[in-house]
């Protein structure tokens, strides 16, 4: 995008600018989203909310205030924003892996030698529009590299093969519920936990299924642990009356690399071939979103009664999802998942 000239706009127009480009900062919004809108340059929006920081929203009008000096520039507040969004903690030295106000403060004083009380470190962090969140989980054996290979090089050429034999790309996954699982929150009186009556045994059942990015899914329930002959059922059931191949992309799971499954595949003449992800990555498969959707939206919210109650609530859910192929194709839109749109 061209950078603006705010030379060329007039005082008025340039400090409705700074004043409503802070304010979408202060509401949530990333620095760098918002000035790359406006088509100012980036440094801009650091040299506005120091300003901001300092004297307010007066600080923004054309009019100079006086005031005691910024304790960081703009330039300052730049680099403290890339390394809050882009590094861990720990490769700085950090003994924790997460963001605190009181870390920030460490970091301030030693880069910028600024010492700040947290109070202001909290009220600083959310004039860059940042706010503690809770974090996604990666697996520290996850590597890279691989991941990169399968995003860049990897998962292209199955595309490529895929439309070239006319075949319907799948992404499959096991899991277990639980009974005990639970999600949301309920309304009730201040200072007193609510209190849900549910049984106190526990119990779980395993489900393999498989998504497509046009919305198609297929499930199983299992009993006892996934191995390669069930694995194998999931397969027959997964092709049966399918006139177009699949191709099915699972984790690493032994009963997915099994010479038994090897064999299996080999029999289906071209209809089924096996794609494994990269190890320890879960995020790139669209179909953990149908364990989220099944856990977080109806077991975590029911109070389960019993076995046969906890299997209705999970058949239940998930011949409705069958249904809807517009929220499994929504699975696929997920920031970390659109790669795997066709």
């Amino acid at each position: 995008m061209e950078k603006l000239d705010g030379r060329k706009l007039d005082h008025k127009t340039r400090q409705e600018i700074r004043i409503r480009a802070v304010k979408r900062v202060e509401s949530g919004e990333s620095p760098e989203t918002v000035i790359k809108a406006l088509g100012y340059h980036r440094s801009c929006i650091y040299q506005w909310l120091a300003k901001y920081r300092e004297g307010g929203e007066d600080a923004l009008r054309t009019r100079p205030i006086t005031g005691r000096p910024m304790k960081l520039n703009w330039r300052q507040l730049k680099k403290l924003y890339d390394i809050i969004t882009m590094k861990n903690p720990l490769q700085l030295q950090f003994e924790f892996a997460l963001w605190t106000r009181s870390m920030v403060r460490v970091l301030i004083r030693e880069k910028f030698g600024v010492r700040l009380s947290d109070v202001s470190v909290g009220r600083l962090l959310r004039k860059l529009g940042l706010s503690p969140q809770r974090p996604l989980r990666r697996a520290y054996q996850q590597d890279e590299e691989k991941v990169k290979r399968w995003l860049n090089e990897e998962y292209p050429e199955i595309q490529k093969l895929a439309k070239k034999e006319g075949a319907t790309i799948y992404f499959g996954d096991e899991a277990g519920v639980r009974s005990d699982y639970h999600s949301g929150t309920t309304w009730g009186v201040r200072g007193k936990t609510p209190i849900v009556r549910t049984t106190g045994a526990r119990f779980s059942m395993n489900l393999i299924s498989a998504v497509s990015a046009q919305g198609a899914m297929r499930f199983m329930t299992v009993e006892g642990r996934m191995n390669s002959d069930k694995f194998i059922v999931f397969l027959k059931r997964l092709i049966h009356n399918h006139e177009k191949p699949i191709f099915l992309i699972v984790d690493g799971h032994p009963s997915h690399k099994s010479g038994k499954v090897k064999k299996y595949i080999a029999t289906t003449q071209g209809k089924l071939r096996l794609f494994l992800l990269p190890p320890y990555s879960p995020e790139l498969n669209p179909d953990e979103m149908v364990w989220n959707h099944l856990k977080n939206h109806h077991i975590g919210r029911k109070s389960i009664k019993g076995p046969e109650h906890l299997k209705k609530i999970v058949l239940s859910c998930l011949k409705s999802l069958q249904r809807m192929p517009y929220k499994i194709r929504g699975f696929f839109l997920e920031p970390k998942l659109q790669y795997a749109i066709l």
